[in-house]
C-alpha cells in the first residue's frame, strides 16, 4: 500500500496495518518471545539467542522500537531492550475490538 493511499482509511485501520506490518516478520516474533523469557537484555545475546547477524536483529530492533512495542534504555554503551507493557497494552486492546466486531458460524 502506498503512502498515497493511507488518507482513504481510518486512523485506526491505518494503525492496525503498522502494528500487523511490523509484527508481520518471523525474527521479530522471536526477539519479542525472547524478550517476554528474560524481561530484558541486549543486543548480543539477542543475536546469540536468535542466531541472525548483530545488524540484522539490529534492524529488526528498530523496527519494534518503532512501533513503540519495545523500549530501550542505555546502560554505559550498550541498549538494553524490554517490552514496552503500555504500548502493548494499547495493541492488544485494538486488536481485540477488531476481532470483537466479527461473529463467527
Amino acid at each position: 500500500m502506498g503512502t498515497s493511499k493511507t488518507e482513504k482509511f481510518t486512523k485506526e485501520q491505518n494503525e492496525i496495518a503498522s502494528i500487523a506490518k511490523t509484527l508481520g516478520h518471523p525474527a521479530r516474533i522471536a526477539i519479542l518471545q525472547h524478550l517476554v523469557k528474560v524481561n530484558s537484555c541486549i543486543c548480543g545475546d539477542i543475536v546469540d539467542e536468535i542466531g541472525l547477524s548483530q545488524s540484522t536483529i539490529s534492524q529488526h530492533l528498530k523496527e519494534l522500537k518503532r512501533e513503540g512495542i519495545i523500549k530501550g534504555e542505555v546502560e554505559g554503551r550498550k541498549v538494553c531492550y524490554c517490552i514496552n507493557t503500555e504500548r502493548l497494552d494499547i495493541v492488544s486492546t485494538i486488536f481485540n475490538g477488531m476481532f470483537k466486531r466479527f461473529s463467527c458460524c
